[in-house]
């Protein structure tokens, strides 16, 4: 089954099968549909703490901005990559954006 693309608009949230668990300045996650641990500290922890209830990726991307002393341009990218990351690997379900082969 082919993935989303991940866009601007589309809707990201936490997968069914994870569990997480927020250790002070990190949170700890497991996938369960790849059996893969992951841990996310910093602003990878705060996006994890927004897509805990869907949303798009624009209004993730304008909270961080709004938040943190960064690049617009810079943050995008990086969001994406993360987002990305944690969609290959079944921690995040994406809504809406183009099939990907």
């Amino acid at each position: 089954m082919a993935m989303p693309e991940i866009a601007l608009d589309s809707v990201v949230s936490v997968a069914r099968e994870q569990v997480s668990s927020d250790l002070g300045g990190e949170v700890a996650i497991l996938g369960l549909r790849r059996n893969v641990y992951y841990s996310l500290d910093g602003v990878g922890k705060r996006v994890w703490e927004l897509i805990q209830t869907p949303r798009t990726v624009r209004e993730v991307l304008a909270t961080l901005v709004s938040q943190y002393d960064v690049d617009a341009g810079r943050c995008r990218e990086d969001l994406l990559r993360l987002l990305r990351k944690m969609q290959e690997e079944g921690l995040i379900d994406v809504a809406g954006g183009a099939s990907k082969p």
